[in-house]
């Protein structure tokens, strides 16, 4: 059945990835931006692209936007791609009760945005999950006893997106390797981005467990593992490898998502202890990644998935896919290895036995090898690839 879609934040490169997978499955795929120009909007696959407001800095505006798009368009399902548009979105359900968006409610949305209930959920759930020390409020910075934590640490927000006068903003993360850094960094967080995590460093891999749930049942399975990130020290995947599932990993992952009555897509990320090899779990968002499109590349297709289980079919992922495809975003790997090249490990927050400078920037030379895939660049599908590379160098000038 053919669908209209709309599928916002058109800059993100999950967005690119579900038009892609859409526009070969037959529906029509609309995607609205900022700039009306976004790298998801310059695909072959996009029947359209509309400029809404922002998101973070005009939610308000953003939703008022996003629901004249869908009216004059007759858009039938809504994708949101990122926390702050779901955020909006969820403050004002009354503009979208005509059109279908296929996720968990509003409350497991947000229930599992926030990192501290998600460990107290995890850790019920069996999982393992790193020594912390929850700072509500700049009181508990005053009475904080740095001897009972264990360094190097991991200040987090318990809200990646938070809010304030009418507003939302991002609040990254922050590595400390002693107890002058954590200081510094409590500092200069400003104070409606509490509560924070204060989270012992788990130091070893990433690997994302993917999942799709609908109507109580597991649709369909991912995993990968992270090769290279930006920044280097832990965040966006540059460079990554789909590998097996681990069974009993999937099966707690599971378990978790079903304490929060989840229905949709959803990644649980987590570190391996490279000492140990235990997994530690990290976050879950609920939403497409940002790799999305290797999960594609592998055979388990989840938007198309995601869109024929909403409108009512029994269809499930692959049983087996591919392992050892590779997926390389080509400006994030650049700026991996500018990171690299022109700053230490001290002021990358680099565990020790990270690879060398000179190891990091050799990569660049070799750009493709066999099972490589480019995330951007597609030749049937080009200009996506050559939009991201004019914002990318505006962006540097």
């Amino acid at each position: 059945m053919s669908r209209s879609v709309l599928v916002t934040d058109g800059d993100e490169r999950s967005a690119l990835a579900v038009v892609r997978s859409l526009g070969r499955s037959g529906h029509q795929v609309y995607v609205c931006s900022t700039s009306g120009r976004s790298i998801a909007g310059a695909s072959r696959y996009a029947a359209g692209e509309q400029k809404v407001a922002d998101s973070l800095a005009s939610p308000a505006a953003f939703t008022s936007d996003l629901h004249k798009v869908i009216v004059e368009l007759g858009i039938e399902l809504l994708l949101p791609m990122t926390e702050q548009a779901f955020n909006a979105i969820f403050a004002d359900p009354e503009r979208f009760t005509g059109v279908s968006m296929p996720t968990a409610s509003a409350q497991a949305f947000l229930a599992i945005s926030d990192k501290e209930a998600v460990m107290k959920a995890a850790a019920a759930s069996g999982l393992r999950v790193p020594a912390q020390v929850v700072v509500a409020g700049l009181s508990d910075v005053e009475t904080l006893d740095e001897c009972e934590l264990c360094f190097p640490v991991v200040v987090k927000p318990a809200r990646s997106i938070a809010r304030s006068d009418g507003k939302q903003f991002k609040v990254g993360v922050k590595h400390c390797a002693d107890a002058a850094a954590l200081r510094h960094a409590l500092a200069a967080i400003p104070t409606n981005a509490y509560p924070l995590l204060v989270q012992q460093r788990v130091i070893g891999p990433g690997v994302g467990i993917f999942l799709l749930l609908w109507d109580a049942e597991l649709v369909a399975t991912f995993a990968h593992r992270r090769i290279r990130e930006k920044p280097p020290a832990g965040g966006v995947s540059v460079y990554r490898e789909s590998i097996r599932a681990d069974p009993a990993l999937v099966d707690q992952s599971r378990r978790l998502l079903d304490s929060f009555g989840w229905r949709g897509v959803a990644m649980i990320e987590y570190k391996i202890d490279e000492r140990t090899g235990t997994p530690f779990i990290m976050e879950i968002n609920g939403r497409f990644w940002g790799s999305l499109q290797l999960a594609i590349d592998a055979g388990v297709d989840f938007p198309s998935l995601l869109i024929a289980r909403a409108d009512g079919e029994v269809v499930y992922g692959p049983s087996q896919y591919k392992v050892g495809i590779r997926s390389k975003w080509e400006w994030g790997e650049v700026d991996y290895a500018r990171a690299r090249f022109w700053r230490s490990d001290e002021q990358l927050s680099l565990p020790p036995g990270s690879p060398g400078r000179v190891r990091a920037v050799l990569g660049l030379l070799i750009p493709w090898r066999p099972r490589d895939r480019f995330e951007v660049f597609r030749l049937g599908d080009p200009r996506p690839f050559f939009r991201e590379t004019v914002q990318y160098f505006a962006g540097r000038r």
